[in-house]
């Protein structure tokens, strides 16, 4: 029988190209989203790093990660959404 609800984390690396405003807003977007759609969320900000190879010539990004209780189907909605957002270098969701 499949699980009903799974822990997930989702990491996102956004571009440094953005103002710290903007990325603070796009921080802000996606947790109200992540929030609206799942429970036990916690945010974790990692802040600006360097990448271990550059992506669209950019080579430090900023770092977020969520960590949430979700049912399955809302894990592939987020990361639509996320791959057509601009400003986002990478981002990987997983199950716990």
């Amino acid at each position: 029988m499949a699980k009903l609800i799974e822990n997930y984390e989702a990491v996102v690396v956004f571009s440094t190209k953005l103002a710290e405003d903007e990325i603070k807003g796009l921080v802000e977007k996606f947790n109200g989203m992540i929030e609206a759609n799942a429970e036990n969320v916690s945010v974790e900000e990692w802040g600006k790093r360097k990448l271990a190879y550059a992506i669209n010539y950019e080579t430090e990004g900023y770092y977020v990660l969520w960590s949430f209780t979700s049912k399955p189907d809302y894990p592939a909605e987020l990361e639509r959404v996320l791959g057509i957002q601009d400003g986002i270098l990478r981002f990987l969701v997983t199950i716990k």
